[in-house]
């Protein structure tokens, strides 16, 4: 993700989001796998035997993958309700999905972000599903299937009042970002572009938190604010019931500003698992299941069409 750690500290509107619903069938395998289908997004995941029969024995035998993830960081994990500790959120989402897929239960446990690495490492997760960055350090130690490009996004009034379509629309405009992000240095960089263009730079209004930069836009005193694009798209489907604001889709940039690739990191001791979950990605990337789940959380954009395996090159 594009800040100076992993994540930006954002505050966006919180919705109560329905859990998966796992139909009550018995096929006659271990009473520890799951039912056999998987209901989420409004689509019905169904188990493909063949890639169960390709998973390491230890996962057919307990029916379960451990996964780990840092709840919340919407609208990639979030609990159901505050104080609550059900989780749902795009990644439980489509961990379901890849879970039913593989005729295994993805049984997710909150983690510390920076514990989730040690922990795979250690032997306590057999992945992690958690908007993780996939890039080259981390790729020593884990394996990698992305499934997101997550970049910065623009944040504008519902309606794009000022019919902001790429960053430098918004030269000589007032902009809010929250302080020390990967979105100020964007902003501050789109300055030259400006200038080269001959248009007045950006009027940078930095804010503490992103929910004052949504204040800002909510009160016209900026005309856009810009945050993480996934944050951006979950705020404008869920602030206000969807009326208060609108996400900037820039054709040049799917998945945001300066966009790296998301990824399930696996465990290097299962390359079984890592192999079956990209096949099972696959498989709802082209039935268009991974789709809908994306699009359920406003975020269809940042989907990838192909689901790679340790995809960064930096």
């Amino acid at each position: 993700m594009p800040h100076s750690s992993r994540r930006a500290v954002i505050t966006v509107a919180t919705a109560v989001v329905a859990l998966v619903t796992v139909s009550a069938c018995d096929d006659g395998s271990d009473k520890s796998a799951p039912a056999a289908a998987v209901k989420v997004a409004g689509v019905t995941v169904n188990k493909d035997q063949a890639l169960h029969d390709t998973l390491p024995s230890a996962i057919k035998k307990s029916g379960t993958v451990r996964v780990a993830t840092d709840v919340p960081y919407a609208p990639f994990e979030m609990f159901v309700s505050e104080g609550g500790k059900e989780i749902t959120g795009l990644d439980y989402d489509l961990g379901q999905a890849i879970g039913a897929k593989l005729g295994v239960n993805f049984d997710f446990t909150p983690q510390k972000f920076d514990g989730i690495v040690p922990a795979l490492q250690a032997g306590k997760f057999d992945a992690a599903m958690s908007a993780i960055t996939d890039n080259k350090d981390r790729q020593k130690v884990v394996d990698f299937v992305d499934y997101s490009q997550s970049g910065s996004g623009v944040l504008v009034a519902k309606g794009n009042p000022k019919k902001i379509t790429t960053l430098t629309d918004l030269c000589g405009s007032p902009v809010g970002v929250q302080a020390a992000t990967n979105q100020l240095k964007l902003l501050t960089a789109t300055q030259a572009d400006c200038t080269a263009a001959g248009k007045p730079k950006i009027a940078i209004s930095t804010f503490p938190k992103d929910s004052d930069a949504q204040l800002a836009l909510r009160s016209g005193k900026v005309v856009a604010d810009v945050l993480t694009k996934p944050a951006a798209g979950w705020t404008a489907k869920t602030a206000d019931g969807g009326k208060a604001f609108e996400l900037v889709e820039d054709s040049k940039a799917p998945g945001g500003y300066n966009a790296s690739p998301n990824g399930i990191a696996v465990s290097k001791k299962l390359p079984e698992l890592t192999e079956a979950v990209q096949k099972a990605l696959q498989a709802l990337i082209d039935d268009g299941t991974a789709a809908k789940i994306f699009d359920k959380y406003g975020v269809a954009s940042i989907a990838v069409k192909e689901a790679t395996r340790n995809a960064a090159v930096d």
